[in-house]
């Protein structure tokens, strides 16, 4: 096992990880921007390196800034949280060469699920059902228009490269699609450094649901269960729960077995996310892999009672997942993304001063907080603030501790995302568990 890990992030998902580490008797080094450096996650590191301004550009994608990081503070294992980097091959490789290890993915397998033309590829050979479309990236607008002819409208357009709702539009005619094409080129150009187009059949009301898979160096993969995240705004998920309300015992078992072959098809080790769209009728089709740590990684921990985070190091360090074989949820969990936004103003984000934090306790809750008892949020990152999650012997029961931990969660001197949870939770058509990935827009009004 290595010495001392090095969490390439920040916020929330920084100062989880540093909790798991310290716990395993691991040295935890933070970086941070100019603009975090008093933020709790640096704070309670053990050391602490300043990467450069507040852009991520500047500090939190600056690969070479945290290599050099690393070297200085005798890093061995760099963990990569989620978003930044997370994906990042040009990192697995820079770690190899300064032979830190890197707590991830072997680079082959983030190279081909890094881009959804050679993911789509990859999963049609595994014998894994896609969504038709383009088999690779459509060349311009009038090879787009005759495709969307032959599928059938509506369609999506997407940036191969991209994540998290980004250059990804819904066309509905062909005048969508046509105005979109350009815009979504550069927004893959911009984000994601290409500027390739994927076309897929937009599938009627999707339900959105994902597999978590964990693969180790011995030849071992396997699933643990799936998680519900059809509550999107912008096509980025706001709540998340475990079990899956909608699909059946059967359409679970096909799906996870389908995530299962995803992973062993790209010799995938460690934490990652098979994510798939469900129609109506419970057809899945393969969305993409994510080869990191998700943000609702919670949810799955709190109804198997592991700690993935952990389990990553332990892959990372050689050891076998034997001992998870078997484990089965217990219960029902839901996961509140709390964020400094305005759901009345298109989500818009609501960056300020949080005069006054308070985070619920008690019995099934659980809260990854960025900050405590004040904090500035800057505008340079993503609005996430916390993550409130609680765990039900049943689904009722998971809800009706949700809603009493975020009744007594206090943030004061910023717009956020609070209130739209009680309405959520409250909401007969989320209790009935079929909503959609349209849920907020079309039953809230919710407009994003």
């Amino acid at each position: 096992m290595f010495k001392k890990v090095l969490v390439a992030n920040r916020g929330e998902i920084a100062r989880r990880i540093g909790r798991t580490a310290k716990k395993m008797g691991l040295g935890v080094v933070a970086v941070h921007s100019e603009a975090d450096v008093n933020m709790p996650f640096v704070t309670e590191a053990d050391e602490a390196v300043l990467l450069g301004p507040p852009p991520p550009k500047q500090s939190y994608l600056n690969l070479a800034a945290v290599i050099a990081a690393a070297e200085k503070t005798g890093a061995d294992a760099l963990h990569p949280g989620y978003g930044f980097l997370s994906e990042s091959e040009e990192l697995v490789s820079a770690c190899e060469r300064a032979g830190i290890t890197f707590i991830g993915p072997p680079p082959a397998a983030m190279k081909v699920m890094g881009t959804k033309v050679e993911a789509k590829q990859a999963v049609k050979a595994a014998g894994v059902p896609v969504v038709p479309g383009s088999e690779g990236a459509v060349g311009d607008v009038e090879e787009a228009v005759k495709l969307a002819e032959e599928i059938g409208y509506p369609v999506m357009l997407k940036a191969s490269a991209g994540g998290g709702g980004i250059g990804m539009t819904l066309c509905k005619k062909e005048k969508k699609l046509r105005s979109s094409f350009e815009d979504n080129q550069k927004k893959g150009e911009m984000f994601f450094g290409s500027n390739e187009l994927l076309l897929e059949k937009a599938i009627v009301a999707p339900h959105h649901v994902e597999v978590q898979v964990l693969g180790d160096t011995h030849g071992h993969v396997m699933h643990l269960f799936e998680r519900e995240c059809s509550v999107q705004r912008r096509n980025q998920k706001v709540l998340e729960e475990t079990p899956s309300p909608f699909i059946s015992a059967d359409t679970r078992a096909a799906m996870c077995a389908a995530a299962v072959k995803v992973a062993e098809a790209v010799g995938y080790v460690g934490a990652g996310t098979v994510e798939f769209i469900v129609d109506a009728d419970q057809n899945f089709y393969f969305l993409e892999m994510n080869t990191r740590l998700q943000v609702e990684h919670p949810v799955t921990e709190m109804t198997l009672g592991i700690d993935l985070v952990e389990w990553q190091f332990k892959v990372a360090a050689g050891e076998s997942i034997a001992a998870l074989a078997g484990k089965k949820p217990q219960g029902h969990a839901i996961e509140a993304r709390v964020c400094a936004e305005d759901p009345e103003k298109r989500f818009f984000p609501s960056p300020g001063e949080l005069s006054r934090i308070v985070w619920p306790t008690g019995e099934g809750v659980r809260v990854d907080a960025a900050v405590d008892g004040s904090a500035t949020i800057t505008p340079f990152y993503d609005s996430l603030i916390a993550k409130v999650i609680a765990h039900g012997k049943d689904r009722d029961e998971a809800i009706a501790r949700l809603r009493a931990a975020l009744a007594a969660t206090t943030l004061e001197g910023t717009a956020t995302n609070l209130a739209l949870f009680d309405e959520i939770l409250g909401d007969e058509t989320f209790g009935s568990g079929t909503y959609t990935t349209a849920y907020l827009a079309e039953v809230l009004g919710k407009k994003s």
